[in-house]
């Protein structure tokens, strides 16, 4: 269940915000700049490379780096395919994770590691490894980690992670935070861009910095529902499973981590697929059990005692479709046939592409904070 009510109430979302989850959010502009001037200070802007990597290899714990390797993999495109080197170990904690490099990776190949932690003996192992095959390794990680100590100057390069403008707290220690995200991701597309694989230089990523400041603006807890995008996508995903359908290369990483971030803050399921498979893949799902009029039980009996029934909702994440043809008419079309209600998003007219995954990923990570906030189990 879900407390409309605390949405629009600025002073109770403040008390219930207990992880500094919504200043995370509103900083993620300022975490851009940092550190994008962490990266120029290590270096990166004055490398030289000699040639573009045969492949990108991205290692790390938990949502923030399995993002961080997504949205990569999307930015690249074909210029390099980009592998996730998914961790292994008998738990989540830092000291149980272990990575493996694949058996191809050598001399040609770019390893890149991304954590928020950075007391990851595993990691510090991995970046051993890549050493001895020849792997060039750059890591982005807490100035002060164990990581860093092990790598920096001896293994391969550390960029230190950017802190939060005003602080730490509690939203830093999750791999999901709001300003988690961009604090491992903006060095590495300063790195990328250097190398050739995507067009990311200085003047673009303020772009994208200025672009999250302004969607952080509209989307604030000060800002009304009705006009609040984050807000209103909170409101409407209210006792329902959210089917997330993309379309455009941006949005696909935006949706997977818009229900990986439902799952780990705000406890909420949320199904993921691309226009236009996402038609066949969850056609099912608004015929069946979830379907907005299903009620398979007798019609008369006594609900009053009873939970609300949870009832499928699309919400449409768009990009600019590849080669103008889009898919979204016809997922309109399907929702509407089973009186399924429907949300969109999509980014203002004429964005890059940074711009428009920055307005998207900021809007997203908003409404996922104030799903959390507002729920019962939550606040």
């Amino acid at each position: 269940m879900l407390d409309e009510s605390l949405l629009d109430a600025p002073d109770a979302l403040a008390r219930a915000d207990r992880r500094d989850l919504l200043r995370g959010a509103a900083e993620a502009g300022a975490r851009v700049r940092t550190a994008a001037r962490h990266a120029a200070e290590a270096g990166i802007g004055a490398l030289a490379p000699e040639g573009r990597p045969r492949a990108v290899l991205v290692a790390g714990p938990g949502t923030a780096a399995s993002g961080v390797a997504d949205l990569i993999g999307a930015l690249a495109g074909a210029s390099a395919p980009v592998t996730a080197i998914r961790p292994t170990g008998v738990a989540a904690a830092a000291g149980a994770l272990r990575w493996t490099l694949p058996g191809w990776a050598g001399s040609v190949d770019l390893l890149l590691i991304a954590t928020a932690d950075g007391s990851e003996p595993g990691l510090a192992l991995l970046a051993e490894q890549a050493y001895r095959r020849g792997c060039t390794v750059v890591a982005v990680a807490p100035v002060r980690s164990p990581l860093r100590k092990a790598v920096d100057g001896v293994h391969g390069l550390v960029v230190p992670m950017a802190a939060a403008p005003h602080g730490e707290y509690d939203a830093e220690t999750s791999a999901a935070g709001p300003g988690t995200l961009w604090a491992l991701l903006t060095p590495l597309l300063a790195l990328l861009d250097r190398v050739g694989l995507i067009d990311a230089p200085p003047d673009k990523l303020q772009k994208v910095a200025d672009r999250l400041d302004r969607t952080a603006e509209r989307c604030g807890p000060a800002i009304a529902t009705y006009s609040n995008p984050a807000k209103t996508l909170a409101a409407e995903l209210a006792d329902s499973l959210p089917l997330v359908w993309t379309e455009g290369d941006a949005a696909g990483p935006v949706g997977r981590r818009f229900a990986a971030v439902l799952a780990e803050l705000a406890g909420r399921p949320a199904l993921v697929a691309e226009l236009p498979q996402a038609l066949p893949s969850h056609g099912g799902l608004l015929a069946g059990a979830f379907a907005a009029g299903a009620d398979p039980d007798d019609f008369f009996r006594d609900r009053v005692d009873e939970p609300e029934a949870m009832r499928a909702r699309v919400v449409l994440l768009r990009d600019r479709p590849a080669g103008g043809l889009t898919a979204s008419p016809a997922a309109r079309e399907l929702a509407l046939s089973h009186d399924t209600a429907i949300s969109e998003l999509e980014p203002e007219e004429g964005s890059s592409e940074l711009e428009a995954l920055a307005e998207l990923l900021a809007v997203t990570d908003f409404a996922a904070v104030y799903a959390s906030l507002a729920s019962d189990n939550r606040t």
